[in-house]
């Protein structure tokens, strides 16, 4: 195998990691949450931030890295319609996803504080997934749109 398809092999193993990583653990984490069983909700939160930081996370870092040296290989240039939509998307998805992390981080410790001291979540906790829910919305249509592109590179 050469060194372009094997880039681009990596290229697309990390972008299902990043999409199925990043779509499994919200689904758990908004299902989980609509149980309200605080012991469920601290350990499903203590995964998601755990898968996150292990495979979405590096995803994330390799996707723009490998997208432009399989660009440059292929003597695509940004300009490229396609190529320039996906890298705005992909900035899209980013700009939702920081906030995301950070949000993550916060529920889990609520979580995780409940569990322990054996209280219920506050309500501080629903109005942080609330948002975290709403990110996800835009983060996951605009991945969608750029697997979209990737595929059928339209103009």
């Amino acid at each position: 195998m050469n060194t372009y398809l094997m880039i681009k092999w990596l290229h697309i193993l990390s972008s299902v990691l990043m999409v199925g990583t990043g779509f499994g653990t919200a689904f758990y984490l908004f299902f989980v949450n609509r149980s309200r069983n605080v012991e469920a909700i601290a350990e499903v939160s203590r995964l998601v931030v755990r898968a996150d930081t292990w495979f979405t996370t590096p995803a994330i870092i390799f996707q723009p890295l490998s997208g432009l040296w399989l660009m440059h290989e292929a003597g695509w240039t940004l300009q490229t319609g396609w190529i320039f939509i996906s890298f705005a998307l992909f900035f899209l998805a980013g700009a939702c996803w920081l906030p995301v992390v950070w949000l993550q981080l916060r529920l889990r410790n609520m979580a995780r504080s409940a569990r322990d001291e054996q209280q219920p979540l506050p309500q501080q906790y629903w109005r942080i997934a609330r948002i975290w829910e709403m990110l996800g919305y835009p983060a996951f249509i605009a991945v969608t749109a750029i697997f979209f592109l990737m595929v059928n590179k339209p103009f």
